[in-house]
């Protein structure tokens, strides 16, 4: 027969584990919910791979890994600074007619957001900065040949387990070679996501660029569900999900696209 000091020494010790189970989860939760904030104060490494097809007369295909590196810089007690960079990783073939193979770099992305430490009083986050072109491309066919810079805004709010916002941007091209197009593009990623108390996260949003240049619009719509896990002490959150292309240029992709990541994250 178990005593009534043990009885009372297991239900405290059950208590004590149910107690850091719930906690383990809400941190958990509160990372993934973190993630769905483009200006949170959190280093993260996410890579994103795409795959979309149907360019051109030869149905090209394009595969991409974004690596896109987040990291926060504390400027005093009221504001960060947020960097985010892409640098795209492209395989893609027969995408301008007959135009064969290429891998290689496309062109970096790199934005500075200044965002305040707290959000208003209303709870809106938001961040503004410049918006930077680098003309990283390794191949005529995977970058422009220009530099551009412009701004960049985010306001966002989040509501419980839901987060929703937008992102933008304008750049124009103000050097590089003379023989290539000029840039004058908006970009724009409304978003909506909802997180679970065990860490799900279901999100939608597009990505849609103008190309004021050529007036012609680029709107994919992507659909995403992804799970933060931790293998040891790491969390990663792993996605996976799918996009259709509402609209892309006369020899841009068509129909259905493929999205999978994962992210690296490292909490302060």
């Amino acid at each position: 027969m178990i005593s009534g000091r043990a009885l009372k020494a297991l239900g405290v010790a059950t208590v004590f584990v149910t107690s850091t189970t719930v906690f383990a989860r809400a941190e958990d939760a509160d990372l993934a919910k973190q993630l769905s904030n483009p200006v949170a104060s959190l280093i993260s490494v996410p890579f994103q791979f795409n795959y979309d097809s149907g360019y051109g007369p030869q149905d090209g295909n394009r595969e991409v890994l974004n690596i896109q590196p987040v990291v926060p810089i504390t400027l005093n007690a009221d504001w960060n600074v947020i960097s985010r960079t892409i640098l795209p990783v492209i395989w893609q073939n027969d995408i301008a007619g007959s135009s064969g193979h290429q891998f290689g770099l496309g062109d970096i992305t790199q934005s500075f957001f200044f965002s305040p430490s707290k959000p208003t009083e209303s709870g809106i986050i938001w961040g503004a900065g410049p918006a930077f072109l680098i003309p990283t491309g390794t191949n005529d066919l995977l970058g422009t040949d220009k530099w551009g810079a412009g701004p960049t805004i985010v306001i966002l709010k989040q509501d419980g387990p839901w987060t929703y916002g937008a992102l933008a941007n304008h750049i124009w091209s103000f050097a590089g070679d003379n023989d290539r197009p000029d840039i004058s593009n908006t970009f724009l990623q409304p978003f909506l996501s909802y997180t679970t108390h065990d860490a799900w996260t279901f999100s939608l949003n597009t990505e849609s660029t103008y190309d004021w240049k050529a007036e012609e619009w680029s709107v994919p719509i992507n659909v995403q569900i992804s799970k933060l896990v931790k293998f040891g002490a790491q969390p990663v959150s792993l996605s996976a999900g799918a996009r259709y292309w509402a609209t892309a240029p006369e020899n841009g992709p068509e129909g259905w696209g493929v999205r999978v990541g994962m992210t690296f994250l490292f909490p302060k």
